[in-house]
């Protein structure tokens, strides 16, 4: 039970590398149009500062800083002039960026958005939808993974399937290095995913202690997110990042090979000797030796009985909608996990919009996921799940809602609030994925919750329009969420539902 633990605990941390490395490796760095009085050496006037030949070369942008998208048609020298009016600036005019982008590279040496992207697109306004789209490809692959693998598990086993999307996940993600477009690098990293949703199926940990494993496994997916901001910002090109998050999933792939297949799963189908091997191999590895002479088929037949009369009985998803009970109980828990998970995804996976040192906001998240664990395993001794995840969700919207009424100006704020709100949020995770196993069919609210997460970037689309409303979506969609919570019935304390009766015999 250890390693397995301990695999976890680095596949979670692993995760959160995988998901969330394109807030760095795809961030857009600050830029402007190419201008020939500044970028071109044998023309820039020497009786002129960069300031002033920028002034004259690039309108300012809706931020008063340099547009990004558009430079002036012919160089504004009046605009030198310290009388000239708001009058000479509009009736002067422009065009796009038709000769390419100067970049900032003091942040970032490198990143997808300025070398892995159609060659007529630069990061400017036509194709702002190109990073969330390539987070959508990505997340939507955890949705047709789920589908495919959920139904490979089940007929070739656990392990196979764990070993075999670790490596997948390596290797497509090294491969994104050499990705000649957009196209082949969201290729890839759909495949990527699709490895990831196995790897969420396949590697979940079952034991009487499930509130703390869910817990700790909630601290280890801050504690990648607090590695991540510290790599990212020692690591500064986009490639080395990818490198880093292939090489451990490798060590994953090469750990998975000393797991055992699950006992449950080779008795269910039939296969009593091997499920006899590996557990007497388990009780050896944990210093049970009396097993190998008292652990036998007829032994591990009369403990396991009801087990594999349950699983022979067939029951499908339709079966959640027939009683009234569950009917309605599924549906509230779909709607909570889908709207959380399209909230969810949509904040941490666009840190630009929320503070200017995206490093240390990532650090600071992290850090949130870490000690919201810890504190929550406390808050389950005496609270119900259900009082516990409503107060975080209308917590995180309004802390994300107050964010976005802050003025760009009082950063320290704005990122306390960002923090809070992530804090809350990560309350809400541990909370959800310990509600679904303990009360409906986890494996269908899964999947709910993955087309929320790939709707999430979709809803950022809509900032070319309003800046402000792909955050106010998220703040509203925590909120009802907690409206709904509390008509959900409170588990706490209650066995691990198996089967469709264990659901209505609640």
């Amino acid at each position: 039970m250890v390693l397995l633990v301990l695999t976890a605990l680095l596949a979670a941390a692993s995760m959160s590398f995988l998901v969330l490395v394109e807030n760095f490796s795809a961030a857009v760095p600050g830029h402007r149009c190419w201008v020939r009085l500044l970028d071109n050496g044998s023309e820039v006037p020497a009786n002129l500062t960069a300031e002033a030949l920028l002034a004259v070369s690039i309108p300012p942008g809706p931020n008063h800083r340099p547009h990004q998208c558009l430079r002036f048609r012919q160089p504004q020298w009046q605009l030198l002039d310290p009388n000239a009016t708001a009058t000479n600036l509009s009736e002067a005019a422009t065009e796009p960026c038709v000769d390419g982008w100067v970049y900032d590279r003091s942040t970032f040496t490198s990143t997808i958005v300025t070398e892995v992207r159609p060659p007529q697109l630069g990061p400017g306004v036509r194709d702002q939808g190109l990073k969330p789209l390539g987070q959508s490809v990505f997340l939507a692959g955890t949705v047709v993974g789920s589908i495919i693998l959920g139904f490979l598990s089940q007929r070739f086993g656990r392990k196979p399937i764990l070993s075999w999307c670790c490596l997948q996940m390596a290797v497509t993600t090294i491969s994104t290095i050499v990705a000649p477009n957009f196209l082949v690098y969201c290729g890839l990293r759909f495949l990527t995913s699709v490895g990831l949703s196995g790897l969420l199926l396949t590697a979940t940990i079952t034991t009487h202690m499930r509130a703390v494993t869910m817990t700790m496994l909630t601290s280890f997916w801050g504690v990648g997110q607090m590695a991540l901001g510290a790599v990212a910002f020692t690591v500064r090109d986009w490639r080395v990042l990818q490198l880093i998050v292939s090489v451990l999933f490798f060590v994953i792939f090469l750990i998975s090979w000393w797991l055992p297949e699950s006992a449950r799963w080779l008795i269910i189908r039939g296969k009593l000797d091997q499920a006899l091997r590996e557990l007497k191999k388990v009780a050896k590895i944990n210093g049970h030796k009396e097993a190998k002479r008292t652990l036998t088929i007829e032994v591990l037949m009369s403990n396991m009985q009801e087990e594999v009369t349950s699983a022979t009985s067939r029951y499908s998803v339709l079966d959640l909608f027939r009683e009234p009970m569950l009917r309605w109980r599924t549906c509230r828990m779909l709607a909570v996990s889908f709207c959380f998970t399209l909230s969810y995804y949509g904040i941490v996976l666009d840190l630009q919009n929320l503070g200017r040192d995206i490093f240390l906001l990532q650090v600071f998240f992290g850090a949130m996921d870490f000690l919201a664990g810890v504190a929550i395993t406390f808050l389950f001794r005496f609270f119900g799940r259900r009082t516990i995840l409503a107060s975080a969700l209308v917590l995180a919207g309004l802390a994300i809602l107050a964010n976005r009424l802050i003025p760009q100006d009082l950063q320290t704020l704005r990122v306390a609030l960002a923090v809070l709100g992530k804090a809350c949020c990560a309350t809400s995770v541990t909370c959800i994925i310990l509600y679904r196993a303990e009360m409906t069919a986890e494996g269908f609210l899964l999947s709910a919750s993955e087309l929320g997460s790939a709707m999430s970037p979709l809803i950022r689309m809509t900032h070319q329009v309003l800046p402000s409303l792909p955050f106010l979506v998220y703040a509203a969609l925590f909120i009802v969420s907690s409206l709904i919570v509390p008509f959900l019935p409170e588990t706490r304390g209650l066995l691990l539902p198996d089967t469709i009766q264990d659901l209505e015999n609640q």
